[in-house]
C-alpha cells in the first residue's frame, strides 16, 4: 500500500499517518526526518543535503527528490509507505510519479483531509491554550498569525495537487473536520475500496 495524505497545517495528517502506521505495518516517510536520516547516516545525497544546510541554503528539489528516492529502496518500504508532507510542489509531484515508475510500482491511492480553514485556526488557538493550562511549551506554529502565513504557503504551492491527482483518477477525498476516529475509519473504508480495485484489475 503505497499513499500520500493531502491536508493543509492542522487537518491532523500526522495523526492519521501514524495510525496507519501502526494498523497497517508500513513506514510514514516525512521529508524532515528522511533528510535529518541521510545526513546521520552520511549517504552521498545526504552530504549533499548537509553541505547546503550547513550553509544556511534551502535544499533543493533534486535532493529532496534523491533522498526519498534512497528511502523508498530500504527493505521496510517493500511492503509500501505513507507520504506525508511530500510531495509539496507540482514539479515534486511529477518526480514521485518518475520514481515509482523507474521502480514499476505505482500509488494506489492520494487521500486529501478536506476541512474548514476558520475551524483550523480556532483548532490551534485551542491547542495553544490547552498547552499553556497543562503547563506545556506552546508550539512555535500554534500562533494564529504564523499558522495563517503556513495556510497561505499551502494554498500556493500545494494545493495544486488536488486537481493534478484527480485528473490521474487517484485523488479521495475525507472529512477532516469528523472526530479522529471517524476520519481513521473513512479512511480505511477508501483503502479497502482501492485494494478491491486494484484486485479486480489483476
Amino acid at each position: 500500500m503505497r499513499l500520500i495524505l493531502l491536508g493543509p497545517p492542522g487537518a491532523g495528517k500526522g495523526t492519521q499517518a501514524q495510525r496507519l502506521v501502526e494498523k497497517h505495518g508500513i513506514p510514514q516517510l516525512s521529508t524532515g526526518d528522511m533528510l535529518r536520516a541521510a545526513v546521520q547516516a552520511g549517504t552521498e545525497v545526504g552530504k549533499r543535503a548537509k553541505a547546503v544546510m550547513d550553509a544556511g541554503e534551502l535544499v533543493s528539489d533534486a535532493i529532496v527528490n534523491a533522498i526519498v528516492a534512497e528511502r523508498i529502496d530500504q527493505a521496510n518500504c517493500a511492503k509500501g509507505f505513507i507520504l506525508d508532507g511530500y510531495p509539496r510542489t507540482l514539479v515534486q509531484a511529477d518526480a514521485v510519479e518518475q520514481m515509482l515508475a523507474e521502480r514499476g510500482i505505482g500509488l494506489d491511492t492520494v487521500i486529501e483531509l478536506v476541512v474548514d480553514d476558520r475551524a483550523l485556526v480556532g483548532r490551534i488557538v485551542k491547542r495553544a491554550e490547552d498547552a499553556k493550562a497543562a503547563g506545556q511549551p506552546v508550539r512555535k506554529d500554534d500562533n494564529p498569525a504564523v499558522f495563517e502565513e503556513r495556510l497561505r504557503e499551502y494554498y500556493k504551492k500545494t494545493a495544486p495537487l488536488t486537481g493534478y491527482y484527480y485528473a490521474k483518477g487517484r485523488l479521495k477525498t475525507v472529512d477532516g473536520m469528523a472526530s479522529i476516529d471517524a476520519v481513521t475509519a473513512e479512511i480505511e473504508a477508501v483503502l479497502a475500496a482501492a485494494a478491491q480495485g486494484a484486485e479486480s484489475v489483476n
